[in-house]
């Protein structure tokens, strides 16, 4: 029997709806578990990864009124930011856009998606204007400052990303791995938490569609429309919410071969109204093909896999002191991503992105992590090649599912 989405509100608002995360219906169909859509009303599905179309809409106050007419640049901790498109003539305070994915001209190693998580941790960040005549103008605020500060993802949660290895013998740089990648063909980078991303569960975009209501890095936010790039294969989503709102543990900055980029983390619910949205939520894992590219160029197609190098794997790193070789200098720590490894073993948890880095460039290997592989064929010549680096994270994405989840049964997330 069909539901509505307003009869399923209904039974959230009476405490009698079944809302499942992706990975508890999963589990329960692995089980041998028979699930109909009179067993689930709502599953929420999860997402977070590397998303290089995060921009930031924000206004912000410079001056007071009448010192400068019109800002020409500006810069955010080092960072570019675009004036814009209002001119704001003589108020003292600018729009801008910041992407998240600009470099810091003053700060190593530092983007824009450091910036929003330092941001919403309440740090004090240093503003510069020039305005149109060369003046320069420089202040310090905080988000409270922030009258504006939206994020507007122009391309974000693909439904099946590219991924990538290297079959020649020099390295190359590349934004799709945490450094350069090494070969041929010993090294593979990848993003997609498979089985419980949202456009995954919704293939047909019966229900993820234009003003769905999401979790944006933990705030409530909505789908303006599909993002730039998408098409009916390879779908995604331009989304938008308010930054003030968001959490800091679900975006930040990842460094990259090529700088830094930054990651998100999306929760999206799927109203079970009948069968056939059922039977697209049952997809695993090994259904969901992800195209292997060469990291030359994402047009350098080698092969496909699936994503099952999520199963039977870790998502955090051990780590075992006693086999720390004393570096002069630690690789390890250098190139995390996130700046959550330390060369004294300790791993920040509310910054490790279990991209799993540290465990492939450790020559004491002091963390370790099961990262799984991937079998392609090349040239008629069977490949096993082990996962090095992970873009995205499943802890984060299977956590803001859960967090959706609890928000739909106590009333603070309506559909």
């Amino acid at each position: 029997m069909a539901k509505t989405i307003e009869e399923i509100q209904e039974k959230l608002d009476s405490g009698s709806a079944i809302v499942l995360t992706a990975e508890e219906l999963k589990t329960k169909l692995r089980e041998g578990e028979e699930i109909t859509s009179k067993d689930v009303d709502v599953v929420t599905c999860g997402t977070s990864g590397v998303m290089s179309g995060t921009t930031a809409l924000l206004h912000v106050p410079i001056t007071k009124p009448g010192l400068f007419n019109k800002a020409r640049e500006v810069y955010i901790n080092g960072i570019p930011a675009y004036p814009g498109p209002c001119p704001n003539e003589l108020l003292g305070s600018i729009d801008v856009f910041l992407y998240g994915t600009n470099h810091s001209h003053t700060k190593k190693d530092y983007g824009g998606g450091f910036l929003l998580k330092d941001l919403l941790d309440g740090k004090e960040v240093e503003i510069k204007v020039i305005d149109i005549e060369g003046n320069e103008f420089n202040t310090k605020v905080t988000l409270d400052d922030f009258q504006t500060a939206r994020l507007i993802g122009t391309r974000m949660a693909f439904k099946n990303y590219n991924s990538f290895t290297n079959p020649d013998s020099d390295s190359q740089k590349s934004i799709f791995n945490a450094v350069a990648m090494e070969g041929p063909y010993n090294a593979y980078s990848f993003s997609g938490c498979g089985e419980i991303n949202p456009l995954a569960n919704d293939p047909n975009q019966e229900l993820i569609r234009e003003g769905t209501k999401i979790l944006l890095n933990g705030a409530q936010g909505v789908i303006i429309d599909n993002g730039t790039r998408s098409n009916r294969e390879k779908p995604n989503l331009l989304l938008t919410a308010d930054i003030k709102k968001m959490n800091s543990y679900y975006i930040g900055g990842f460094k990259t071969g090529m700088g830094p980029e930054i990651f998100d983390s999306v929760a999206i619910p799927i109203p079970v109204l009948n069968d056939d949205i059922l039977e697209n939520l049952k997809v695993r894992d090994e259904d969901i093909t992800l195209p292997v590219c060469d990291i030359h160029g994402r047009h350098l197609p080698l092969g496909s896999t699936d994503y099952t190098m999520w199963e039977n794997c870790d998502f955090r790193p051990q780590i075992d002191l006693n086999k720390c070789l004393e570096c002069d200098s630690c690789l390890a720590e250098n190139t995390c991503p996130t700046n959550a490894y330390h060369s004294n073993g300790e791993v920040n948890e509310m910054l490790c992105y279990g991209c799993g880095i540290c465990t492939t460039l450790c020559p004491g290997h002091v963390p370790s992590m099961k990262l799984g592989s991937i079998n392609i064929e090349v040239d008629g010549q069977n490949k096993t090649i082990p996962v090095t680096c992970r873009q995205s994270d499943k802890k984060r994405g299977l956590e803001i599912a859960e967090e959706l989840k609890k928000a739909l049964l106590d009333g603070t997330f309506r559909l």
